[in-house]
């Protein structure tokens, strides 16, 4: 993997959790989907789409249990995930082999496990989904106590670089007014936006106070990130969690 500039999520999970979370290296597309795109809706190539997935599926057990993500709360149970894509944002999965994927390219990521490494979950949380509670399906999904859950934030846009209207501000305190804590104003009705410290808030409040990650930015970091913020057209990431025997 190190050609790839693949990451793992750093964190204490049980050893027989897996993470994989993809870059823009080491696949095959052409500029504007340089390199490693794995989303076959943004217009790329589907012969370079389908080389890159197959490159990626070399590096685990099954082919991942791919959603057609609408930015909505839905979870899927991973290991009933056939060929057609469901409308989904988050999967779960209890059985070892069946692999949890999140497909972003500034959207948050985020990756769940219990500390006895019984169930996995991979939740894939823009603003809307974050706001409107797919953290909180997913973690009713796994059918587990809170307390004895974990979770790490994948690669997503750095508060830095996530402006935002005050419609979004809004529409997050208005579910919790601790949420404004997240957001910082620049003025003329613009705000930047921490969707790491909103997402750690929202697993708090869950219970979830094992919480790692979330220092990446894919908008700044233009070399290891897509970005769809920063690029428009451009191609998509995944982050992966699965079980071993």
């Amino acid at each position: 993997m190190p050609d790839k500039d693949w990451i793992s999520a750093d964190w204490p999970a049980p050893a027989r959790v897996r993470t994989l979370v993809t870059t823009r290296n080491g696949g095959v597309s052409q500029p504007p989907y340089a390199s490693l795109n794995l989303g076959a809706h943004v217009g790329d190539d589907p012969q370079a789409v389908a080389a890159n997935r197959a490159r990626l599926r070399d590096a685990l057990p099954a082919e991942p249990a791919w959603l057609n993500q609408v930015h909505g709360v839905a979870v899927a149970d991973a290991s009933a995930i056939g060929a057609n894509a469901p409308d989904a944002d988050a999967s779960f999965a209890r059985e070892p082999g069946v692999v949890c994927a999140a497909m972003t390219a500034d959207c948050l990521p985020v990756l769940l496990c219990d500390e006895r490494g019984q169930t996995v979950a991979a939740a894939h949380a823009g603003w809307r989904g974050l706001c409107d509670g797919v953290i909180e399906a997913t973690v009713a999904a796994m059918a587990l106590p809170p307390s004895d859950l974990m979770a790490w934030l994948g690669p997503a846009i750095g508060p830095d670089a996530f402006e935002v209207g005050a419609e979004v501000r809004q529409a997050f305190i208005a579910k919790d007014a601790e949420a404004d804590s997240a957001f910082v104003d620049i003025g003329n009705g613009k705000y930047l936006a921490d969707i790491y410290a909103l997402a750690r808030l929202r697993l708090r409040k869950l219970g979830v106070s094992r919480v790692y990650g979330g220092d990446f930015c894919t908008v700044i970091d233009r070399d290891r990130f897509f970005s769809y913020r920063r690029d428009g057209v451009t191609g998509r990431m995944a982050s992966m969690i699965w079980l071993e025997d």
